[in-house]
């Protein structure tokens, strides 16, 4: 089982293959640093679109040496979004990343029913995982930036997509939690109430590979002497491999206040089309942004 990020990018490496990243509008310093780590590892060929002279200013403000990677030049960023999705639908790119453009834009490409890479009924949703100071393990958890208000079929997809890429870091039956305020249910939490459908689906069968239990609070979730204080008994028993949270207004803070207060970084990436698209906030690190790639030529 991996525990750490690193150990993410040694699995990604020993695979022997070279993943073609198509990344939209590549003028960012931090996006350039962390996909010339990727390729100098071994593991990545970066196609960078946008504007060549502004990517070379970019990479040179930044002191990133990008000689021998493929550039396509565009006029704009709308085109740099569509130009990474026909690479993806075409089969000469394994990833899309999202470069100095607007997710909202990349994903538009992305989800064009004619030319996207999303097939018809399908759940766009994002999975990452943290590695933290304060956990012995890799924490997985979604959605923390795709889906408002999940309803209960887009639950059930998401737990699946973090099952999956649970399994890859070699977690046979990972412990889900799905996370609420409390351990009750009750009619007045909507999302307490398709928990418990969604556990009663997990036994069934319905919800294969896992163990998961909800609702949950945090410290049930992830804190085993908090299990033990409280005197409930639930399968997870404060050793969640994934949380899935019940609204984007309550996952976003946490995912945040995990980078900004709990010194965390973060694997993620879009999951529901057909080949990874990764998205990152321009603020973030360039080795999460690294991790990121490592991740998505994981699940490529």
């Amino acid at each position: 089982m991996i525990k750490r990020l690193d150990e993410m990018v040694d699995l990604v490496r020993s695979a022997g293959r070279k993943y073609r990243i198509a990344v939209a509008w590549a003028h960012d310093a931090n996006t350039l640093g962390a996909l010339k780590m990727a390729y100098d590892l071994g593991f990545a060929d970066p196609i960078l679109i946008g504007i060549p002279t502004e990517i070379s200013k970019s990479a040179k403000k930044a002191e990133v040496d990008i000689t021998g990677l493929r550039i396509v030049e565009v006029g704009n960023d709308s085109e740099a979004c569509a130009k990474a999705v026909e690479l993806a639908r075409s089969g000469d790119a394994d990833v899309v990343m999202k470069g100095l453009v607007g997710t909202d834009k990349l994903l538009k490409a992305v989800m064009d029913k004619e030319k996207g890479i999303l097939p018809p009924r399908a759940v766009m949703t994002y999975v990452c995982a943290f590695e933290l100071p304060s956990y012995h393990k890799l924490l997985f958890m979604t959605d923390p930036a795709v889906i408002p208000f999940p309803d209960l079929d887009q639950k059930v997809a998401m737990a699946n997509y973090a099952i999956e890429m649970a399994n890859r870091f070699g977690i046979e039956n990972p412990k889900v939690a799905l996370v609420g305020p409390s351990e009750k249910v009750s009619r007045h939490f909507e999302n307490s109430v398709e928990y418990s459908v969604m556990c009663k689906m997990s036994e069934r069968g319905q919800i294969k590979r896992c163990v998961m239990d909800g609702p949950l609070d945090l410290f049930l979730a992830c804190d085993p002497k908090s299990v033990e204080i409280k005197g409930i008994p639930t399968p997870v028993d404060g050793n969640a491999d994934i949380l899935l949270f019940p609204n984007l207004e309550s996952s976003n803070p946490f995912y945040k206040s995990l980078m900004l207060f709990g010194g965390a970084e973060l694997a993620g990436m879009i999951c529901g089309p057909t080949k990874p698209v990764v998205v990152m906030s321009r603020s973030e690190s360039e080795k999460s942004k690294f991790y990121c790639i490592a991740l998505s030529c994981l699940m490529a």
